[in-house]
């Protein structure tokens, strides 16, 4: 079996927040003399905000009231078409060309009951993609997982994982989107990965109704800057039977929404907007550092539109405590921080191009490990190459990841030095880019 081509795949990642798309160039291949060794690099990356419209769309989609189906297969085609568009823009504005595209969609419904999840759904048609790009699509990542007994989340921890294969000490890669999710990893344990709760969902929530609609999210932690954490209301929303559930666990805007807010809020009337906002911030970094002391965690490297909040991310520092060091992905890996989960789906696209599973049931819960994701042919007819024999052990970052927008990167050896994580006990991805 001869060694696989390098392949340019296309990342597409609507993430909770449903306030942008990313979309990501990426290049992979097996390194050089280095067979179990996955290299990847970041060619270009754009952030691409939803129209006004689809946008207001998506949240009706994902607020917990009943809508029509018309809506529904709507922003399936809005969205399909709008990720087609994207990725034809950034292609022609690096003059790359992709083999593969794969688009994550919007998730409408994540359904969990008892702590199992029994249905997922993104919206964004794949077969708009196809059409307009000619290369084919990978769709529908988190199904196969589900139907296995999965999560079907977080769909991440096969990226953390084989960034951060080797480490010796527990060390966590969070993302701080809409829902926080974790994924710890260690050497000679197994690794897991689970929705530790709120990032910014309930945030975004509170800052729409603090600015009458005309903010979407606490930029720059402003509006949390001038408010003081309530304790009891605090103590409220931690005593949710959520956050003393055992992983494997999920979560999404079907639990932490308008409703959810409300219950709680109803019970401390006296508390003020900007007070509420304080204490929604200090939510998120207690219930991470919760966690990750659970865990014995001695680092985090973070990613996700959260780490673009000084406030949140003083406060998690704080909660973490001087033992534990606190970095961003692009300090650490040289990987842009809102790049991350284009880049996570490029990998799951590689993965099921060569026959080879995308999912650790360790971190999903599933009873096997799965192959993620369905096919859509593009122009020709699709051919796959033969599948290879085994997973790779590592994931390393090669060349300086680009600004967004912007071209290739830079040669490994001018990448920013990496932010100090535990030794690992065999060579790692950041003492490699």
């Amino acid at each position: 079996m001869g060694r696989p081509a390098p392949v340019i795949i296309a990342g597409l990642m609507t993430g909770t927040s449903a306030d942008a798309l990313d979309v990501a160039l990426v290049d992979l291949h097996l390194s050089d003399g280095r067979p179990d060794d996955l290299a990847m690099e970041l060619l270009a990356s754009r952030e691409v905000p939803f129209a006004d419209g689809l946008r207001a769309d998506i949240l009706r989609l994902l607020a917990p009231s009943d809508v029509p189906l018309s809506l529904v297969s709507s922003v399936d085609a809005r969205l399909g078409e709008m990720c087609a568009g994207a990725v034809e823009e950034l292609c022609a504005s690096t003059g790359l060309t992709c083999d593969l595209v794969v688009s994550h969609g919007q998730t409408v419904r994540h359904d969990v009951a008892d702590g199992r999840v029994s249905a997922t759904l993104q919206l964004g048609q794949s077969a708009w993609i196809a059409e307009r790009i000619g290369a084919p699509v990978l769709s529908d990542v988190r199904s196969r997982d589900v139907a296995a007994g999965g999560q079907g989340a977080p769909l991440v921890s096969i990226l953390d994982h084989l960034l951060l294969a080797g480490t010796e000490e527990p060390t966590a890669l969070l993302n701080l989107g809409g829902i926080a999710n974790l994924t710890v990893v260690a050497d000679r344990r197994e690794t897991i990965a689970f929705d530790t709760g709120p990032a910014n969902a309930l945030i975004d929530l509170m800052a729409s109704r603090l600015s009458e609609g005309r903010l979407d999210c606490d930029a720059d932690g402003a509006l949390a800057a001038q408010g003081t954490v309530d304790q009891d209301l605090l103590s409220h929303f931690l005593a949710d039977p959520y956050y003393s559930r055992p992983a494997p666990k999920s979560t999404g805007k079907e639990q932490l929404n308008a409703d959810y807010l409300d219950e709680r809020l109803r019970a401390h009337p006296h508390v003020s907007g900007l007070d509420v906002m304080a204490t929604l911030t200090a939510l998120t970094a207690r219930t991470v550092a919760d966690t990750c002391r659970s865990h014995g965690v001695t680092a985090v490297v973070a990613s996700g539109g959260g780490t673009r909040n000084p406030v949140l991310m003083d406060a998690l520092r704080t909660e973490l405590g001087e033992g534990v060091s606190l970095a961003t992905t692009d300090e650490a890996f040289g990987l842009p921080e809102g790049a991350k989960e284009a880049c996570l789906m490029a990998l799951l696209g590689w993965l099921t191009w060569h026959g080879l599973p995308g999912t650790l049931p360790s971190a999903t819960g599933a009873s096997h490990a799965t192959i993620a994701g369905r096919l859509s042919p593009g122009a020709r007819p699709l051919q796959l190459p033969d599948p290879l024999p085994r997973s790779p052990r590592r994931l390393r970052v090669v060349g300086s990841a680009p600004a967004p927008g912007t071209g290739a990167g830079r040669d490994p050896a001018s990448s920013p030095g990496a932010a100090p994580i535990p030794s690992p006990t065999s060579p790692t991805p950041q003492q490699e880019t």
